[in-house]
């Protein structure tokens, strides 16, 4: 109102920032001045400010008299020590300023900070007792402290006693304004990093395993990168049965009227190449050039579609004459959940001659490869017999030879001279029938009896125990197969997968280039492992490409948090919608 006094009139709130709204005593007719999108998006709280407003800011509480206090840190986790600290600094004054060292100047080891200097300003800014927030991008506060002129630099009792020349030249800056240091009381200690540490002691056993392997050397992702380029032109050969997966999308499901049986209405359907065809897919997406080798129907209709998506990808087809049609295994799903599964399959049966003719095939394009991948899916393609022969014959040829099996009429066992193998455990106590034994003993049994050098023993949610022969004799152990084996156990790099259809084909490509690219088993196991996280993280069975592997990889040396502001992310997803209407 015209005439009203009172300190609102005369001077905008200095806690409020440089630009007050009406709420904050701007005077009746006076325009607030425009301010630019928020850096933290644009729901970040008002206290949150970037430099340029901070020091408006200050001006203001200087001009009415209002005391400043800074508190500057990390403040990775916001502890009670955090709150006491803060909350004694605040009685020395009238005005609570905190600035939190940035994200790219925090030098306190792998993984730090752990929460991103946007959260960091809003966990701080949700503290009522707390008036601006400021981040500062350099490693220490002198440069700030020389333009805020704070009247009281609050730091830790254990700064009393500092002698770094860092919080030397932060303490000359505010005594050279003006400004006293003060110490607060120091009763309750915390440390961000030493909670840190201890939750990284107390978290589960998995975790604590995939942070030991992260330290191996062998491991670090520029050494993982190095080995990814190389995969560029290796010369991979497939041989195996092609698979169709049908993903039905159905509405929720209702009951039949005629009994009680499920009913399902069908809304879309997607197909994904299957089979030995997404390995060879999965190769030649990671950068090598593949051949594909298997039997196929005579009907053009679905030879011809399949060539043509193939061909797109620089996968060349070749393959020999069978009666039966493409096995289609088809799943229904009600969300992102699978309810029904059919599988539209007829035993692949070859005779003499297409048997002879597929090996001779093999052994032909195989002689100018780096590696060949042999899959028995269990749908007839291979007899016990052929695969042994299959597999002799490409020994010969190639440097690198691996495999996997699937379904419960695989021939694990007639695959032979083996460089690697990746059946799950399952699979793996079947074919040695062994089904009691501790597996580091069923493991040596397949190892010796086929002539196989390494095994990946994929475990579900438990991960993969990777088994190789322990060079030399060995003692055994007290139940005779402990030491002849050397596992290696890599855990699942994800709690849950959103469809874990595919995710050993994905294994197996990508450890089998690694092997053919020099790595050692471990890491081959490690890649393998990541491609197989990568590839159950996406519903359908879709290739794993090179550029996400290596984002991945890189992506594990830190297990921090990102932040999107809420606006930006709306965006995005409005821009996601508009891409894929039209």
């Amino acid at each position: 109102m015209p005439g009203t006094n009172g300190p609102t009139d005369r001077h905008p709130d200095p806690r409020s920032g440089s630009q007050p709204g009406p709420q904050a005593g701007l005077r009746m007719g006076a325009q607030p001045e425009a301010r630019g999108p928020h850096p933290f998006g644009a729901d970040a709280s008002p206290k949150i400010c970037t430099r340029g407003e901070l020091l408006v800011r200050r001006a203001a509480a200087r001009d009415v008299g209002s005391r400043v206090v800074h508190c500057h840190g990390c403040f990775d986790i916001v502890h009670p020590g955090h709150v006491r600290h803060l909350r004694q600094a605040k009685q020395l004054g009238d005005i609570l300023l905190i600035t939190i060292t940035g994200d790219a100047a925090i030098d306190k080891g792998t993984g730090r900070p752990l929460i991103p200097q946007e959260l960091r300003a809003e966990n701080l800014a949700a503290l009522d007792f707390v008036d601006w927030v400021c981040v500062e991008p350099s490693a220490t506060a002198v440069g700030l402290l020389e333009g805020v002129k704070p009247d009281v630099y609050v730091k830790g009792q254990e700064y009393e006693t500092n002698r770094h020349p860092g919080f030397a030249a932060e303490r000359d800056a505010v005594e050279r304004n003006g400004g006293r240091v003060v110490f607060t009381s120091g009763d309750v200690v915390f440390s961000s990093t030493a909670l840190i540490a201890g939750m990284a002691e107390s978290i589960h056993p998995s975790d604590a395993r995939l942070g030991e392997l992260l330290r191996n050397p062998a491991l670090q992702p520029e050494q993982l990168q190095l080995q990814l380029g190389a995969f560029r032109g290796k010369r991979i050969l497939v041989v195996g049965e092609v698979i169709e997966d049908s993903y039905v999308f159905c509405d929720p499901p209702g009951v039949a009227g005629e009994s009680p049986i499920m009913s399902l209405r069908p809304v879309q359907e997607q197909q994904f190449d299957g089979g030995a065809a997404v390995v060879a897919r999965h190769a030649a997406a990671l950068g090598a050039e593949v051949t594909l080798v298997t039997a196929l129907p005579r009907d053009p209709a679905a030879v011809v579609p399949l060539r043509e998506r193939l061909e797109r990808e620089g996968i060349r087809l070749v393959f020999v004459d069978q009666e039966t049609p493409i096995a289609c295994k088809q799943r229904m799903l009600v969300g992102s959940e699978k309810v029904v599964k059919v599988d539209w399959v007829r035993k692949a049966v070859l005779d003499a001659r297409e048997q002879e003719r597929l090996i001779e095939l093999a052994r032909e394009h195989a002689h100018a490869c780096d590696a060949a991948i042999i899959t028995d899916f269990g749908l007839g393609l291979f007899s016990p017999t052929m695969l042994e022969r299959l597999s002799t014959v490409l020994r010969s040829e190639v440097s690198v030879l691996t495999g996997d099996v699937s379904g419960q009429r695989n021939h694990l066992a007639s695959m032979r001279a083996m460089d690697l193998v990746t059946p799950s455990e399952a699979e793996l106590r079947q074919a040695s029938r062994m089904h009691d034994e501790s597996l580091p003993a069923v493991a040596w049994k397949h190892l010796e009896s086929t002539d196989t050098r390494a095994l990946l023993v994929t475990m579900g949610s438990e991960g993969l125990v990777a088994f190789r022969p322990i060079e030399g004799e060995g003692a055994a152990g007290s139940d005779g197969w402990a030491t002849r084996v050397v596992g290696e156990h890599i855990p699942a790099l994800a709690t849950h997968a959103v469809d874990a259809l595919g995710c050993g084909d994905a294994l197996l490509a990508a450890s089998t280039l690694m092997l053919t690219s020099g790595a050692s088993l471990t890491q081959a196991a490690f890649v393998g492992s990541v491609a197989a996280w990568i590839h159950g993280s996406r519903m359908g069975n879709l290739p794993v490409d090179i550029a996400t592997l290596r984002r991945r990889i890189e992506g594990l040396g830190g297990h921090t948090l990102s932040f999107v502001p809420a606006d930006v992310l709306a965006a995005q997803r409005t821009g996601a919608a508009a891409t894929a209407a039209s």
